[in-house]
């Protein structure tokens, strides 16, 4: 055996490298990369949807408040909340802090071709009504206003009244 390899050595000069390469197992043309792979993948770029009407739900509970836009399906569009706009602790739950995330949210929505909504509120927060009116004050039209606040009705027993 070792008189093949004397035989190949002095036949053909090869690198260390190429020996070593050769000697090697074969690997799956997946796990060789760039040299095994003979077909490039294009990516291809999300095409910018135009959508005319959606939802705009809006969470306005204690501690923060939170908007997205969706489609009429509940894709989201745009969101924004309280936190993402740079608010922090107590200023999070704030009417003020409410305005500001309706009207980032509602700016996402308008680039992306959206002039109607229909407007869903939930919780009783202190950025409830101000954030219905910094999306109308946007330039989006709103059509419908739901409130979508959950109310129990006698089932589980609920947990223990909150003092202020």
């Amino acid at each position: 055996m070792s008189e093949d390899i004397k035989k190949a050595k002095e036949a053909e000069p090869v690198s260390e490298a190429q020996a070593i390469m050769d000697a090697a197992p074969a690997m799956p043309a997946a796990a060789e990369g760039a040299e095994g792979a003979t077909e490039t993948k294009v990516k291809k770029g999300k095409a910018a949807k135009m959508i005319p009407a959606g939802i705009a739900h809006i969470l306005a509970s204690f501690n923060n408040t939170a908007v997205s836009i969706s489609d009429a399906r509940g894709n989201v569009i745009s969101w924004c909340s309280a936190g993402r706009a740079g608010f922090k602790g107590s200023r999070k739950s704030t009417a003020f802090a409410g305005t500001t995330v309706a009207q980032e949210a509602a700016r996402q929505a308008i680039a992306k071709g959206m002039h109607e909504v229909e407007v869903r509120v939930q919780g009783v927060g202190a950025g409830r009504e101000s954030a219905v009116r910094a999306i109308a004050s946007a330039g989006m039209a709103v059509t419908i206003i739901k409130d979508v606040t959950p109310v129990a009705h006698n089932g589980c027993r609920q947990r223990k009244r909150r003092r202020v």
